[in-house]
């Protein structure tokens, strides 16, 4: 009950943030930019063959796998303020006061941006299910696809969460958090180079998994893997606010 209250109560201060509604209206300009110029070379292209691709693969491949790329840059915008505005404004000890635990504190925290991802997935998901009265749309892949990029966004935002908690300056807590996920991003890039260990690198990097969804492919294996790097991130900032609580 503690962690909804505290989740409602940053859902709130989410919304009521200008620059929430800002990153919002952009990333909905720009995927609305991306779904109709996919829409439009869809039906000039001339698919050839026995199995042309759908346009479930074609229009809904570049809207879901464009929006990793574009929420990698606007969540660590959303996330910096969650715990170092607190910190620099002294409200955080007030929390850390209050009767509840660093773990209900930290999920309500990552509850409350969850309210705002969710509203993003939707307005995603409203514009490739728009072509299921005139489209022989692949529900499946579509909803692999919202799946990876709900798992994915929760994965940057624990990331963010984690950056926020270890310094007061929201916008040091950005800039770490863009490099950080960028640097995650580009783990895929050495998995696929002949190095040392790549077999690993290529197992770790965000986009591989992701990959694998937007191919319609669904493996539990995807999908603990986000999950576990959620949690990680999560229990991190437990620690850490556990370590300046003592």
């Amino acid at each position: 009950m503690k962690t909804w209250h505290i989740a409602v109560h940053e859902m709130r201060r989410i919304f009521v943030s200008p620059l929430a509604w800002a990153v919002l209206a952009v990333v909905q300009l720009v995927l609305g930019l991306i779904f109709v110029m996919s829409l439009v070379d869809y039906a000039n292209a001339p698919f050839m063959g026995d199995n042309p691709p759908g346009v479930s693969e074609v229009v809904g491949g570049a809207l879901f796998g464009f929006s990793a790329i574009l929420l990698l840059l606007v969540m660590p915008l959303l996330t910096m303020r969650l715990f170092s505005e607190e910190r620099r404004s002294g409200s955080l000890d007030l929390l850390m006061s209050a009767p509840a635990s660093l773990t209900e504190i930290v999920l309500g925290k990552f509850l409350g941006l969850a309210g705002f991802m969710l509203a993003v997935l939707v307005l995603v998901a409203l514009m490739p299910l728009s072509l299921l009265p005139a489209t022989d749309l692949d529900l499946g892949r579509v909803a692999a696809g919202l799946l990876g990029l709900a798992l994915i966004m929760c994965a940057f935002g624990a990331a963010g969460l984690f950056m926020s908690s270890l310094t007061a300056q929201p916008t040091v807590a950005a800039v770490a958090s863009f490099g950080f996920l960028l640097l995650l991003w580009l783990v895929h890039w050495v998995g696929y180079q002949d190095f040392p260990f790549s077999g690993v690198f290529h197992y770790l990097s965000l986009i591989g998994h992701y990959d694998s969804m937007l191919r319609g492919v669904f493996e539990t294996s995807d999908v603990i893997y986000y999950l576990l790097v959620t949690a990680v991130f999560l229990g991190l900032t437990v620690q850490r606010l556990d370590m300046e609580r003592h």
